[in-house]
């Protein structure tokens, strides 16, 4: 499917639906088992492009894997920080977790790999992580451009060593060095803007869960040399991709429910609800799953909102705003200029197009904002970004004439995406 045209919603009515498992904590518990001693059985699993990567990279680097999509699970057979494999060539394809966690932990663990990418991936600079593992002894040759995918990696073995590193441009840096931590031991000192951000939470909370041992001191973390074992692992449901379908509460004025997601959920993206909840929603956690009732809002003010900490809903907030009854401001998001897209730069174009007026903040490159207009159809450029197919989408249930261009890339992690959609109306 090259374009899609988004139907609009004529019928409305509440919605139910279900989201694939966690994108971040599917990669996150896929790399935790690798690294465990024996088998660890993973539920909930997402089945997406990215996770598909990271499953075709375990498989390369020999580990034995028991896979079933249908009933989404994993079971992976840990080697206690062994890769069976020590000399290998992996294809992280357009999956920046698996690119950093599958970097770290090839670094971590040591031997001769050679590490591939889509084209796509290739213009996703890696270089402030590659740096830190060369200053510790990791040989790391370039075979197109310096600081970037593809390139071989050559290692002894990280260990017993203090590596500080920069959460500002991406978390996923930390995260994966927290998790290979326990392989051989290292102390991690986290600097940068967020280094308490959503996503290190995240796999702090994982590492306990695996019975992975640390100790805090401020924003470092010793974390000793240990063995992992874990038998089995139950995966959320993706808040992220959930975000879309709660958007849609107050975009339609419709009660929305999605199965699995509740309130206590350790997923960033959670903050949306509250969000939400702020422009008038009410917010009800069932025991099937928490439900978001726009029902009562005939109209809604623009916020100012800073998004730092969950900005994989920037593209979702931008779309809300666009309908909103005032001008929004969405602040300190300039870490996502650097994703599958400038994801900063398409908010601004593709509302545009859409006749809404947005700009970026003179004198940032991290603050938009949205003026709210009369609203129009038109073709939306995707670039590949799955987040932007996804948000973009949710315009077209609303005004006539929305088409999405290259629908399928949300394969990503969300691949029946618009079958849902279709589903819902």
């Amino acid at each position: 499917m090259e374009k899609y045209t988004v139907k609009k919603v004529i019928n409305k009515k509440d919605i139910n639906v279900e989201v694939p498992g966690s994108k971040s904590i599917t990669n996150r518990a896929l790399m935790l088992a690798a690294i465990s001693n024996g088998k660890c059985k993973l539920s909930g699993v997402l089945f997406s492009d990215d996770s598909r990567a990271f499953l075709d990279c375990l498989d390369k680097l020999g580990f034995k894997l028991e896979i079933d999509e249908n009933a989404k699970t994993v079971v992976i057979q840990g080697e206690n920080g062994r890769i069976p494999n020590n000399e290998a060539t992996i294809n992280v394809r357009s999956a920046g977790t698996a690119a950093r966690f599958m970097t770290v932990l090839l670094a971590v663990c040591g031997g001769k790999y050679t590490l591939e990418s889509s084209e796509q991936m290739k213009k996703r600079p890696m270089s402030e992580l590659l740096d830190k593992l060369m200053e510790n002894g990791v040989e790391i040759e370039y075979l197109e451009k310096e600081g970037h995918f593809p390139f071989k990696l050559n290692s002894k073995g990280i260990g017993e060593t203090k590596i500080s590193i920069d959460t500002s441009k991406s978390s996923q840096y930390a995260s994966a060095l927290l998790m290979a931590a326990a392989v051989n031991g290292m102390e991690v000192n986290l600097t940068g803007s967020r280094p308490n951000g959503a996503y290190i939470k995240i796999t702090l909370r994982m590492l306990e869960q695996f019975g992975i041992k640390f100790e805090k001191n401020n924003n470092t973390y010793n974390i000793k040399k240990q063995e992992v074992s874990l038998d089995s692992y139950a995966i959320e449901p993706d808040m992220s991709a959930a975000c879309y379908f709660y958007a849609m509460a107050i975009l339609l004025k419709v009660k929305s429910a999605v199965k699995g997601i509740h309130l206590n959920s350790m997923q960033g993206d959670i903050k949306f609800l509250t969000v939400l909840e702020k422009l008038g929603c009410k917010l009800t956690d069932t025991p099937v799953g928490v439900e978001v009732d726009g029902t009562g809002i005939d109209s809604y003010p623009g916020i100012e909102i800073d998004m730092s900490d969950f900005s994989d809903q920037a593209l979702t907030m931008a779309v809300v705003a666009a309908f909103a009854n005032s001008k929004t401001i969405i602040k300190n998001i300039g870490h996502i200029r650097g994703q599958e897209s400038d994801r900063v730069a398409v908010i601004a174009t593709e509302l545009r197009k859409l006749g809404c007026k947005t700009e970026i903040i003179e004198g940032t490159k991290t603050d938009v904002v949205i003026e709210p207009g009369v609203l129009h159809g038109c073709e939306i450029d995707t670039y590949e970004d799955h987040r932007v197919a996804m948000s973009f989408a949710m315009v077209g249930l609303i005004i006539d004439g929305v088409i999405i261009d290259n629908p399928m890339c949300c394969r990503k992690t969300f691949e029946n995406y618009f079958d849902v959609l279709e589903n819902i109306y």
